[in-house]
C-alpha cells in the first residue's frame, strides 16, 4: 500500500439546511478556483433548476481545490433523508468527512443517519459547528450533543477523538478557538485541519487497475460517464477495460476519455493515478456498483448496500378528458423508457412493470424523492398520472411490519399539545421532549411512515406556520393499526366546461376551492376540499339564469375567496386511494379514478 500524500478525499455531510453547499462555495472562492473578477452565483454547486428553486441539494456533486500543493477532492452531499442513496454512494469515494452541525439546531435526524453511515465505513470525521454567528447560537452545547451522538452510535475511541472547528460558511471563516468578539477572517484553519487530520488515500500505485463506479454522470456528446476513486493502479486514455457487474458477469469496454475534477469543471487527462477521483467516458452500459478493472485481472469490489425504498406510487398513462393536450411525451412507451432511464443514476429508486402495459410501480425513499422525479419529468414535457403514495410493508418472522420514522418537531411551547394530539392520532409514540431556546420545544416521536403522509401541511396549519418538522427512517415494526389519514372530503366537478364566478360562489360555501373562474374542468375533477368528511359534487360551471326582473342589490358583485394554490407535494398529500393526480407540463389536476358520478356511486354501493 502507498500513501498518496498530495491527495485528500472528503465528503461534506449534514442535515438539510445546515450550510454544506454554502461552505463549499467559500472553500472554492478562497482556494483561488475563480478569477478575481469572475461573477459567481451563490450555492454554485446546486447546478440544476430544481435545486436552485428549492434551496436544497438533490444530487451529490464532485469538485476539487488545491491547498499548499495538496489536491482536496470534495463531494457535496444532499441533506434530505429522501436522497440518502446519494450520500451512501458518495461515502464510497472518500477517506474522511466534514460533519456539519448547525450551532442553533444541533443534532437532527439526518445528522444521525449520515454519521452512522460514515462511522460504519470507518471514515475519519471532523466536526464543523457551522453558523456560530447566528442569533441564539449555542456552539458548545452542540459539540456535547454531537459527542453524545457518537457514543450513542458506538463510535470507537479513535473516532471519538475527533477535532472540532467553529465556522461561518456564509462569511467564509473557521477557527478552532471560537471567540465571538474576534471571529476569524478566512478558512485557513479548516484547510490545515483537512490536510493534517484526514488520512490520505491508501492505494496500490503499481498493481493492475481497479475502480468501483460510485456515480454516473451524463453528457450529450460523450454519453454515460463513470465516476469513482481509483483503488489500485493507474488508467490511461484508450486503455481496454473489463467491466465486472454485481451479478457476476463481465463485459469489455474502453476508456475513450479521462477527466479529473478541477474546481467546477472536468479537465481532460491522459493518465490518472491511484487515490484520485476520475471520470471515464466510452463505456455505454456502465452502471453504479460496477467495477472497472485491468482486462487481465477482472476482480470486482464490493458495493455498499443501498437502503430499500419505503414508499411506492403507480405512474400511468394519462386517460383524462384533457389527455394529450399539453405534453410532448404521452405514450406508455415514452413513460416506460423515461422511468427505466432514471434507474441509471438514481440508485435508491425501484421501477416495476405491472400486469397492464399502461402503468408502472415506482418506489422511492420518501415523498420528496418521488416528487422531484415527477417535477423533472413535467419539465421535460412528459404527461402522465400518479396514484397516492403508499408505504411498502415487509413480512418479518411471519409478522406484517411497516416502516417507522424518527420524527422531530420544533414548535413554540403553546402548540406542543396540538402537535402531540395530531401525532398520537396517527399512531405516533412520543420518545422525548426538551425545551430549546426562544420558548421553543423539541418533540421527538416514533411514527409509522404512512402517518407522515399529509401531516406536514396539517402541522403548518395547526402551528400557524411556526412548526419545523424533520424525519428519518428508524426501522420496521409490527403494523400499528388503522387510522383515518384524511379528515376532509373533496368537492368534485359535476360536468365538463369552464368554471364561472356564479358556480364557484355557490360551491365555496361547502369548503375551500382550489380553482378560480375561467378554469377548464371535467366531470370527476377535484376542484376543492369539503369542510366535512364526505365527497360532494358541485357545479362550478353553473351560470346565473337571465330574468327580466331586477331586485335591489342583485347586481352586486359576487365576492370569491381566493383559491388555495396547491403545490405538487400538497396534491400528493391530499389525494386518497380512489383518486389520481394528472401531471402535465403546465397543469396539476386532481381527479377521481372513476370520473362519472353515477358509476362512482355504483362502485361505492358494491363496496
Amino acid at each position: 500500500m502507498v500513501n498518496r500524500e498530495n491527495i485528500r478525499n472528503i465528503a461534506i455531510i449534514a442535515h438539510v439546511d445546515h450550510g454544506k453547499t454554502t461552505l463549499v462555495d467559500a472553500m472554492l472562492k478562497q482556494s483561488g478556483i475563480f478569477r478575481e473578477n469572475e461573477q459567481v452565483e451563490e450555492r454554485v454547486m446546486d447546478s440544476n433548476d430544481l435545486e436552485r428553486e428549492r434551496g436544497i441539494t438533490i444530487l451529490a456533486k464532485n469538485t476539487s481545490l488545491y491547498y499548499n500543493g495538496v489536491k482536496i477532492n470534495i463531494i457535496d452531499t444532499p441533506g434530505h433523508a429522501d436522497f440518502g442513496g446519494e450520500v451512501e454512494r458518495g461515502l464510497e469515494m472518500v477517506d474522511g468527512v466534514l460533519l456539519l452541525v448547525d450551532a442553533f439546531e444541533g443534532c437532527m435526524p439526518q445528522t444521525r443517519f449520515v454519521l452512522s453511515k460514515a462511522l460504519a465505513l470507518d471514515l475519519k470525521p471532523i466536526i464543523v459547528v457551522n453558523k456560530v454567528d447566528r442569533p441564539n447560537a449555542r456552539p458548545y452545547e452542540v459539540v456535547d450533543e454531537v459527542l453524545e451522538l457518537f457514543i450513542d452510535l458506538d463510535a470507537t475511541d479513535e473516532q471519538l477523538d475527533t477535532p472540532v472547528i467553529y465556522a461561518s460558511g456564509r462569511d467564509g471563516w473557521a477557527t478552532a478557538e471560537y471567540n465571538p468578539e474576534q471571529p476569524n477572517r478566512d478558512l485557513k484553519e479548516l484547510f490545515e485541519l483537512i490536510v493534517n487530520a484526514i488520512p490520505c488515500p491508501q492505494c496500490e500505485e503499481e498493481g493492475p487497475f481497479q475502480m468501483l463506479v460510485s456515480n454516473i454522470d451524463y453528457d450529450d456528446y460523450t454519453g454515460r460517464i463513470a465516476v469513482g476513486k481509483i483503488e489500485r493502479g493507474s488508467i490511461k486514455t484508450n486503455m481496454p477495460l473489463a467491466v465486472c457487474r454485481p451479478d457476476g458477469t463481465t463485459a469489455r469496454g474502453k476508456a475513450t476519455k479521462l477527466f479529473t475534477f478541477e474546481g467546477l469543471n472536468k479537465t481532460a487527462a491522459d493518465e490518472v493515478g491511484a487515490g484520485d477521483v476520475v471520470a471515464i467516458s466510452g463505456i455505454t452500459d456502465i452502471n453504479i456498483g460496477d467495477t472497472l478493472c485491468d482486462v487481465e485481472h477482472p476482480e470486482p469490489l464490493p458495493f455498499v448496500k443501498i437502503d430499500d425504498p419505503v414508499l411506492s406510487m403507480t405512474f400511468s398513462v394519462n386517460d383524462s378528458p384533457f389527455a394529450g393536450q399539453d405534453g410532448k411525451f404521452v405514450t406508455s412507451r415514452h413513460l416506460r423508457d423515461r422511468l427505466y432511464r432514471e434507474l441509471d443514476s438514481n440508485i435508491s429508486l425501484h421501477v416495476e412493470d405491472t400486469d397492464t402495459t399502461e402503468a408502472f410501480t415506482v418506489s422511492g425513499r420518501g415523498e420528496l424523492h418521488l416528487s422531484v422525479l415527477i417535477e423533472n419529468m413535467r419539465r421535460e414535457g412528459y404527461e402522465f398520472q400518479v396514484s397516492n403514495p403508499v408505504v411498502i410493508y415487509k413480512e418479518i418472522d411471519g409478522v406484517k411490519c411497516e416502516p417507522v420514522e424518527r420524527l422531530t418537531v420544533d414548535v413554540p411551547e403553546e402548540y406542543t399539545g396540538v402537535v402531540m394530539d395530531g401525532v398520537i392520532q396517527r399512531k405516533g409514540e412520543m420518545t422525548n421532549m426538551v425545551p430549546t431556546t426562544q420558548n421553543y420545544t423539541r418533540l421527538e416521536f416514533l411514527i409509522p411512515s404512512r402517518g407522515l403522509i399529509g401531516y406536514r401541511s396539517e402541522l403548518l396549519t395547526a402551528t400557524k406556520g411556526t412548526g419545523i418538522i424533520n424525519s428519518i427512517l428508524h426501522g420496521y415494526e409490527p403494523y400499528k393499526g388503522d387510522f383515518q389519514s384524511r379528515n376532509r372530503g373533496a368537492l368534485i366537478a359535476w360536468e365538463n366546461g369552464e368554471s364561472v364566478t356564479y358556480g364557484l360562489y355557490n360551491a365555496q360555501e361547502r369548503g375551500t376551492l382550489f380553482i378560480g373562474p375561467g378554469v377548464k374542468v371535467y366531470e370527476g375533477m377535484i376542484v376543492g376540499e369539503n369542510s366535512r368528511l364526505e365527497d360532494i359534487v358541485v357545479n362550478v360551471c353553473k351560470k346565473k339564469h337571465v330574468t327580466n326582473t331586477r331586485a335591489a342589490g342583485s347586481d352586486d358583485a359576487l365576492k370569491l375567496v381566493p383559491p388555495r394554490e396547491m403545490s405538487l407535494e400538497q396534491c400528493l398529500d391530499f389525494i386518497a386511494d380512489d383518486e389520481l393526480l394528472e401531471v402535465t407540463p403546465h397543469h396539476l389536476r386532481m381527479r377521481k379514478r372513476i370520473l362519472q358520478t353515477d358509476l362512482r356511486a355504483k362502485a361505492k354501493n358494491r363496496k
